[in-house]
């Protein structure tokens, strides 16, 4: 899991990948990870996408990446 000092430290791809398969996981009914009101769903007009992407600001998310080491290069 990400926190909030890590954030900043993901590219534009990364934080796509990121809140897109997490976007997918609570289309096909995985549970939220942030306590949302009613009203606030109604608000983001219950958009996974949005939903996700509170998630990632929030720091919650159960995604993690991993980026490879100069061992790992392709030569």
């Amino acid at each position: 899991m990400a926190d909030n000092n890590n954030i900043e430290k993901f590219t534009k791809y990364e934080k796509a990948r990121m809140i897109g398969s997490r976007a997918l996981q609570l289309s096909m009914g995985a549970p939220f990870l942030l306590k949302l009101s009613q009203e606030e769903l109604e608000k983001i007009r219950f958009n996974p996408i949005e939903v996700a992407l509170l998630e990632f600001n929030e720091g919650v998310l159960p995604i993690t990446i991993k980026r490879p080491t100069n061992k790992q290069a392709v030569a």
